[in-house]
């Protein structure tokens, strides 16, 4: 599909992925990708690495292989605030900041509950993406998780992984192809996610694409089909 990019991958790091940095670069090479970054889960994941891996990041090459490396974060949604786990002058340092929820990190709620911790998230300017929403376990309503993303400018992720019948998020189907046919209607870009955890998932969109196909959504709302596209909406200097 000619993509150039993927920008939620995980290292080492994480506690519960398996590759390191340069492994994910170096297959990201392979695929043709041009830009990945790295997004670790922010501290309250358990097993995931301390504020020092987020502050350390600034030593690694641009480059790898050819790939240009983001430095970024899967921060963790607290409450039913938006409050995340990372403290504001290391999120201020990355290129790409996620904003998810997790069962280890905040119990689900009602839909009202969790689409106001959801808002309440990308309300905040350091939040650029709201990863995988769509999660069964945390019901939303997709209107007001769409028009915050429009006012806001947070990219909604279509995450891969939670299409994947072996995944905990599983079962979503339907709630994430009505999110995309109403970013569809409200012309809010969207980022696909391949959230890899082993290097040989980086760019695969697969179960996503079916979604995206299905429900008719404009190329031109897909961000990975262009560095400069994405980089533009980001807000990230070449």
């Amino acid at each position: 599909m000619n993509y150039e990019l993927d920008t939620h991958i995980h290292s080492v790091s994480s506690g519960h992925a398996y590759s390191t940095i340069t492994e994910n670069a170096e297959y990201a090479a392979k695929k043709g990708l041009k830009l990945i970054a790295i997004t670790d889960h922010a501290p309250k994941m358990p097993g995931s690495c301390g504020s020092l891996h987020f502050m350390n990041l600034k030593i690694l090459p641009r480059f790898i292989n050819g790939v240009e490396i983001l430095t970024g974060v899967e921060l963790n949604i607290m409450d039913k605030n938006g409050n995340v786990d990372l403290k504001e002058e290391l999120i201020k340092g990355l290129d790409v900041v996620i904003a998810s929820l997790h069962i280890p990190c905040i119990k689900p709620m009602s839909i009202e509950e969790n689409t106001e911790a959801a808002v309440n998230a990308m309300l905040n300017p350091l939040v650029k993406v709201l990863g995988h929403p769509g999660d069964p376990r945390y019901p939303i309503d997709i209107d007001k998780i769409v028009d915050t993303a429009k006012k806001t400018d947070t990219l909604i992720e279509i995450n891969n992984t939670s299409l994947n019948p072996n995944n905990t998020r599983f079962g979503g189907r339907d709630t994430i192809i009505n999110i995309i046919k109403k970013c569809a209607q409200r012309q809010q870009p969207v980022i696909l996610g391949s959230d890899a955890h082993y290097h040989l998932q980086i760019g695969d969109f697969s179960y996503a694409e079916e979604l995206i196909a299905e429900a008719e959504m404009p190329k031109e709302l897909i961000l990975n089909y262009s560095v400069k596209d994405y980089k533009d909406y980001m807000g990230i200097k070449s």
